[in-house]
């Protein structure tokens, strides 16, 4: 396959080396600049990732009193097919209507997977470094919803809500179909606002239609992603042959695996053109080299079955695409429901794909689902959310649950290894490369081939610079000031003109600010974390400040 190129200036790694040139960026990569999410046991990417190599299952598990308490039916608990188990993510029900300018109802009668998808697009774009509202080009949103359970359990029944607002109005808050449209209203996007739905890889599949609308040139930037959000996560009956766990553990290629655990939690990434990410200095945390889609199609024993032929054919078409040779693979991110069909047909097809010339073992693979449980429509962009941390951080979470691999899978004649421990993912000559799958119940099938981002000279910072920061309540500054001096710590590589380039640039500032003034990274979080900054607030004027010319002597 030929390629078409674009000329950008940058840094070429590929050979090891930080050397100013003219990079041919290949038309079809896509830089990833900007990722948000929630997930159970973290309320932000660093802390889904501190648990990922941590080990930490996010699955809870209730005790009888606490699910009596939460108003859990005794029929229910006496059940001994009742799992009291589920994957909750913290704070579902807290929303800040304020702050985008919805009324207290409003936000109560929106199915919370829009809210905090909503959530999620806001902070992927901050993390980008973009304000919203003030791009000048096309920014796009794709994401999927799950099924909405809110509506169902917790506005329906109440005859108060139908009365007085009528269901058009519980509608427009419920219907999947507004869940991006109302991303584009509220963030002022004027790219296309797509709503998809293929089930479990709805996350991944949003991610892919996104990455195509770029490179097609559709849109200037797009943001991709996914949430679920279950109105109550308290257990589940477990059924005989079904996908779900009968112990409330998902263990992902073990031999016990029996089933997967349903959860809540939500992903938003933003993409741009390789070629424009260099040129405007933004911070790459990946590169997407290609992607597919496909169906199954009915050559399967049932609606609800995998297909090892067709899932093959998406990774081969998603290789293919990238110019990936399978060989140069240092991890996969697989689907991995810890299922007794699942598993084995997924390494089968990653198996047939990869190809016999790929030696045995040599790459590794894991799952996020023993962690987190099976996100349902927001699980393929958090799969996606977990390679691009691996590839930029060179580590590989361990699996967990996993002590023998079933034998169903065949791993010994596989290019694949189960990566049951944490695990360095040291660089090379080469770029770090990953790949994720994500296969909807049903048959709609995604997989994406990503690689580690080109490095980049810091930028210059001069002798001091002043760092601004805002809110819209002395609550939420008291939090931004926080989160800077952690970013700080995390983040000492970047250069500190960098952080305040995005700081007066790339943020929307609010009413109550404050700053502090600093030469380095150590200084500015010293400052910011003894309070200087908040004693510097104060509150801005409505309009324009005015100007005063100071004149000293």
């Amino acid at each position: 396959m030929s390629e078409p190129t674009q000329p950008a200036s940058g840094i070429d790694s590929r050979y090891g080396t930080e050397v100013e040139t003219e990079t041919e960026v290949p038309f079809q990569h896509v830089a990833i600049i900007g990722m948000a999410g929630r997930f159970p046991g973290a309320g932000d990417v660093e802390g889904f990732w501190r648990n990922l190599v941590e080990g930490v299952e996010s699955i809870r598990h209730f005790d009888l009193e606490e699910l009596r308490a939460l108003g859990v039916p005794e029929a229910v608990l006496a059940d001994p097919a009742y799992v009291r188990a589920a994957a909750r993510m913290d704070a579902a029900e807290e929303f800040d209507p304020e702050f985008f300018d919805m009324t207290p109802r409003e936000a109560e009668i929106t199915d919370p997977q829009h809210r905090v998808l909503l959530e999620c697009a806001h902070a992927a774009m901050e993390d980008a470094g973009y304000v919203f509202d003030r791009h000048p080009g096309e920014v796009a949103v794709y994401a999927g919803v799950g099924m909405n359970t809110y509506l169902i359990s917790n506005l329906l029944p109440r005859e108060d809500l139908l009365r007085t607002l009528g269901m058009h109005q519980l509608l427009l808050g419920n219907d999947k179909c507004y869940a991006t449209s109302r991303i584009g209203y509220k963030l002022n996007l004027r790219g296309a606002a797509v709503t998809i739905d293929t089930a479990c890889s709805s996350g991944l599949v949003s991610l892919v239609l996104a990455y195509r609308s770029l490179i097609s040139f559709e849109c200037d930037m797009a943001l991709a992603g996914g949430a679920k959000v279950n109105a109550a996560d308290l257990g589940y009956p477990y059924e005989p042959g079904s996908i779900n766990s009968p112990d409330g553990h998902c263990r992902t290629f073990d031999a016990a695996a029996r089933g997967t655990v349903f959860g809540s939690g939500a992903g938003m990434v933003v993409l741009k053109r390789l070629e424009d990410a260099l040129r405007d200095r933004d911070d790459i945390r990946a590169v997407i080299r290609g992607a597919a889609i496909n169906n199954d199609g009915s050559a399967k024993v049932g609606f609800t079955a995998p297909s090892v032929t067709r899932q093959r054919d998406v990774i081969r078409q998603a290789l293919a695409y990238s110019e990936t040779d399978p060989g140069s693979i240092g991890y996969v991110e697989a689907h991995g429901t810890g299922t007794q069909l699942g598993d084995p047909v997924e390494l089968a097809a990653l198996a047939e794909a990869f190809g016999p010339d790929v030696p045995r073992g040599s790459i590794p693979i894991g799952s996020l689902k023993p962690n987190i449980g099976h996100l349902e429509s927001a699980a393929g962009i958090a799969g996606l959310i977990k390679a691009v941390e691996c590839l930029r951080r060179g580590q590989l979470p361990p699996t967990l649950h996993f002590e023998r691999a079933n034998p169903a899978l065949s791993l010994e004649d596989s290019p694949f290894r189960v990566n049951a421990a944490l695990a360095g993912w040291p660089a090379g000559a080469a770029p770090r490369r990953a790949c994720v799958s994500s296969f909807g119940l049903g048959g709609t099938n995604a997989h994406v081939v990503l690689e580690q981002a080109p490095a980049t000279r810091p930028g210059s910072s001069a002798a001091v610079e002043l760092l601004p920061v805002s809110a819209r309540s002395a609550t939420a500054l008291s939090a931004n000031i926080r989160r800077l001096a952690t970013h700080l710590t995390q983040r000492a590589d970047q250069s500190l003109g960098d952080v305040v380039h995005t700081l007066s640039r790339g943020r929307t500032h609010h009413a109550l600010r404050s700053f502090v003034v600093a030469a380095d990274h150590a200084e500015a979080r010293e400052r910011l974390l003894s309070h200087e900054a908040v004693r510097a607030s104060g509150t801005a004027p409505g309009g324009p400040p005015g100007v005063a010319l100071l004149i000293p002597g």
